[in-house]
């Protein structure tokens, strides 16, 4: 099983408590389909399952820093206020801010800087590829030295987002109480397949 890495500065709003079940929301708050669709979604799950689930919401930043940040997320937390492009898509429904509140635990992934060697960064993103270990001490070392070339040219390194490697926001990930990844994904499902695969996996005691 992969191993979940999450890492944040500090909860900007509500408590999270590992559970033997968790849910893992990872948005930025210049992403409108995180907003249309991501949001409520985690709204309606916190609603029903927060007595049955470990929910966090982590705000992260890949692109477009001038909007995502700490900063922002505060805002919005705290006075729905919106940016960018979550701000243009909200405006054509009549929305100068976020018309919902953010009912579950939400913290900042954090800027990866040399507190969180390079080395350790560039060996956790090879191992997302199962093969890795197969392969002769060469083509690891070659891997290796593209993932360090890839970490040095990005302007920031989310810490979260990059380790975990995820394809965008919203991301989506469901995992044990040993940070074993049971099931991840991105984008957009539907509101019964989401609840359906929730509702199975805590009613299976093996996970």
């Amino acid at each position: 099983m992969q191993k979940l890495q999450l890492h944040h500065s500090g909860m900007l709003q509500g408590e999270f408590g590992l559970q033997r079940l968790n849910l893992l929301f990872v948005f930025q708050v210049n992403c409108p389909g995180c907003f249309l669709y991501g949001i409520p979604l985690m709204n309606k799950i916190f609603q029903q399952f927060q007595n049955r689930l470990g929910i966090l919401g982590l705000s992260t930043a890949f692109e477009d820093f001038e909007y995502n940040n700490a900063e922002n997320t505060s805002l919005l937390l705290s006075e729905r206020i919106i940016v960018g492009e979550t701000k243009k898509a909200m405006a054509k429904y009549g929305h100068e801010k976020y018309p919902k509140s953010i009912d579950f635990p939400v913290a900042m992934d954090v800027t990866m800087d040399a507190s969180y060697p390079i080395d350790k960064a560039a060996t956790q993103i090879a191992s997302k590829n199962h093969e890795f270990v197969n392969y002769s001490k060469a083509e690891q070392a070659q891997i290796l030295s593209k993932i360090h070339d890839y970490l040095n040219q990005l302007p920031k390194a989310p810490l979260t987002f990059t380790l975990n490697q995820f394809r965008g926001t919203p991301s989506f990930v469901i995992f044990d109480y040993n940070y074993n990844i049971i099931t991840e994904w991105f984008g957009h499902k539907t509101e019964r397949e989401v609840f359906s695969t929730i509702e199975s996996l805590i009613s299976n005691p093996d996970h």
